[in-house]
């Protein structure tokens, strides 16, 4: 069992260059992109021009609550004029005080009516006007005023009381209306056109990855965990195609957002603008500094992940194993540590990630209380309007929200590169080598059956040779037993044989054609093969023994289950070659052997390689199967790896080796007459 150690963290190996290569990897969106990120940026203006438009709402209804200073001026000039007019004194400077000493008659008698915006306005009610005026104080204000508004005659109130432009208010609301419609359309679809890009580049990942599966060769698989492989296929592409598609149009968004405040402010109040800027700016060093900081978490939290899914894959796969050793409690602890260390990675991506929201909060707020303060006072002595501060108080949102919504696109884009690197360095893993030029081919109908192996050398790395210097000729028709010692490169050779493994040296000729001159999916059309490890997939009996073998009828693949022994057991079946199995414990281990076998009889190749396919049967089975195996070799020139030797008596030849060389060869008579290591090897089987 694998122990997997926790490393330090560490930074995504080259950031800049992994997103480069995502985004290179865009081509085929790249006009949805723009048109994404020009919506997005369209959408960002509107949001930080609608704020100064609620600004001109709110001073309209603002100034509705207001009475009217100008109409009270032309009141009080108009009844200046009449009292002039009417009444004549020595003093004129003294004109009001002199005129308030006249009693009540006297002044009526004095001042004609006048009329002002078509409002008629008697004398009693131009005396009545001056009295409230008079009992104002000289620092009063226009709350003062509405509070002597009720006290007004009619004809004065009519004039001077709060008027609500409704056209005005009907007109700036309509475009406010509007701007923020606009917001919301261009806003859903921007989020449609990117989860179409991210949906669209997850599924071109996992066909890439796909793709790639097959161009790899077999020591990949030897040398990487299941586990591991698949984490990279689903959690990395899925962190990929879900984060991207929310964070590119973020960047674009958001950068508008905050300069386009930022214009908008100084636009609106220079001062205020200053205000909210110095309140907001600790926010850049805060969001700098862990974002810093949480980088180096991201990539070794989907490294952790990658590794607990391979300790899952293979703790379940071997869980019988496990349960027979009572490895249990070592399997938990070796979870555990890697559960623990993902779980520390986690802890400290998420928690420093998790900062900046609340600490833009504060920032926010602070940004809130110092505009509203400033604010008041602006509106103290005149320098702004009510409907400033509202908008201010908008803009500070928008002009904070950016910087901790950057700092968050900014910490996932850690986690997409970290995603992406790993799915990139699969992509980038050496392939099989191209074929594209070879033309030679061999037919199955023309195959006659004749390899011969020169002068073979052949290792899985540099350092060490496990085929040292193979050669064997092997004739049409025959049958071929590879026998010897576990590691003495029995399975090496029919890998060699089978080009999933490229030899190092020497050749391997099937009749007459260089291996080299044949591309590897030709080869695997000449052979059949039956491995020691079974493999069912889900779906029916059928589908599994004509796997990618096409117009075959049931009554070929009956026929076939019964040369092999397992069509009594279909028959038990409910529903017999339409039952559905998979690759469970619902089979027992031979009955699965004797279906890959059917599988193996059913493709009619010259070549046929049995790699200890008899192992998981009974002895009754395996006379059945041997017999079977007889008819299928019959014509054709087959391979048989095994270990019972009892199964190869009747081969044509054998080959016997140990550390990668043919030592002994013959029948099985000839071997064991010879009484060398064939002998031996036989005899041991039978020895108490």
């Amino acid at each position: 069992m694998p122990r997997h150690g926790m490393k330090g963290p560490e930074k995504v190996k080259d950031f800049k260059g992994t997103l480069v290569r995502i985004f290179k990897s865009l081509e085929k969106w790249k006009y949805v992109l723009v048109i994404s990120c020009v919506l997005a940026m369209f959408a960002s203006i509107l949001s930080t021009v609608a704020p100064n438009k609620l600004a001109d709402v709110t001073d309209v209804i603002s100034e509705s609550i207001k009475p009217d200073v100008e109409a009270m001026k032309d009141i009080s000039e108009s009844v200046s004029k009449n009292i002039a007019s009417n009444y004549h004194t020595s003093n004129p400077s003294d004109l009001f005080i002199e005129f308030n000493k006249l009693s009540w008659e006297e002044k009526v008698n004095i001042l004609n009516d006048i009329e002002i915006n078509d409002v008629k306005i008697s004398a009693e009610d131009q005396i009545k006007y001056l009295e409230i005026i008079n009992s104002l104080s000289k620092d009063s204000d226009n709350n003062e005023l509405i509070k002597k508004l009720d006290q007004m005659p009619k004809s004065i109130k009519k004039i001077i009381e709060p008027k609500l432009d409704s056209k005005e208010l009907k007109k700036r609301s309509i475009i406010l209306g509007v701007i923020y419609l606009l917001n919301s359309i261009f806003g859903y679809v921007v989020g449609i056109l990117m989860a179409y890009v991210g949906i669209g580049y997850s599924k071109r990942l996992r066909t890439d990855i796909s793709s790639k599966i097959n161009r790899l060769p077999l020591k990949y698989f030897d040398t990487h965990e299941t586990g591991d492989l698949l984490s990279r296929v689903t959690n990395d592409v899925d962190s990929i195609g879900i984060n991207m598609s929310n964070n590119i149009t973020s960047f674009v968004t958001n950068f508008t957002l905050f300069f386009g405040s930022i214009i908008m402010m100084f636009v609106t109040n220079w001062v205020m603008a200053l205000t909210a800027i110095f309140a907001s700016v600790f926010g850049f060093f805060g969001s700098g500094l862990i974002l810093k900081k949480s980088q180096k978490y991201f990539i070794d939290r989907q490294s952790e992940l990658g590794k607990l899914n391979g300790h899952i894959e293979e703790i379940y796969s071997g869980h019988n194993v496990v349960k027979a050793y009572n490895g249990e409690e070592a399997a938990l602890d070796e979870f555990n540590k890697i559960n623990n260390n993902l779980y520390d990675c986690n802890l400290k991506s998420q928690f420093l990630s998790g900062i900046m929201q609340p600490l833009m909060n504060f920032i926010g707020n602070f940004g809130y209380v110092a505009v509203c303060v400033v604010g008041a006072l602006l509106v103290m002595n005149g320098k702004t309007s009510f409907g400033v501060i509202v908008a201010f108080m908008i803009y500070v949102r928008l002009f904070t929200n950016p910087l901790s919504r950057l700092a968050q696109a900014a910490t996932t884009m850690q986690s997409i590169a970290a995603a992406a690197e790993r799915v990139y360095e699969f992509m980038d893993e050496e392939e099989l080598s191209d074929e594209k030029n070879i033309t030679t081919s061999l037919s199955k109908e023309k195959a006659k059956g004749n390899i011969e192996f020169k002068n073979v050398k052949f290792g899985y790395n540099p350092e060490k040779t496990i085929i040292k210097d193979f050669s064997a000729k092997i004739k049409s028709g025959q049958k071929i037993a590879i026998v010897g010692p576990t590691g003495a490169g029995k399975t090496t050779i029919v890998n060699l044989l089978m080009k999933f493994y490229e030899i190092n040296s020497g050749d391997i000729i099937i009749d007459g054609k260089s291996i080299h001159d044949l591309t590897r999916e030709n080869i695997h059309d000449l052979f059949v093969m039956v491995l020691q490890d079974t493999w069912l997939f889900d779906g029916t009996i059928r589908d599994n023994i004509k796997f990618n073998k096409k117009n075959v009828s049931d009554e070929k693949i009956f026929d076939t289950c019964k040369t092999v022994g397992i069509d009594h057991f279909i028959k038990t079946l409910p529903g017999g070659l339409k039952s559905l199995v998979n690759d469970n414990e619902a089979i027992s281990s031979g009955q699965k052997q004797l279906l890959t076998i059917a599988r193996g009889m059913i493709e009619d190749a010259p070549f046929l390689i049995l790699d200890e396919a008899t192992s998981n049967v009974d002895t009754r089975t395996e006379e059945l199967v041997q017999k079977a195996m007889d008819k299928l070799c019959e014509g054709k020139t087959s391979f048989i790896i095994a270990h019972r030797l009892s199964t190869i008596k009747n081969a044509d030849l054998i080959l016997v080796m140990n550390d990668g060389n043919i030592i002994e060869q013959g029948t099985h008579e000839e071997l064991l007459n010879k009484k060398g290591f064939y002998a031996d090897l036989y005899n041991s089987q039978f020895e108490l």
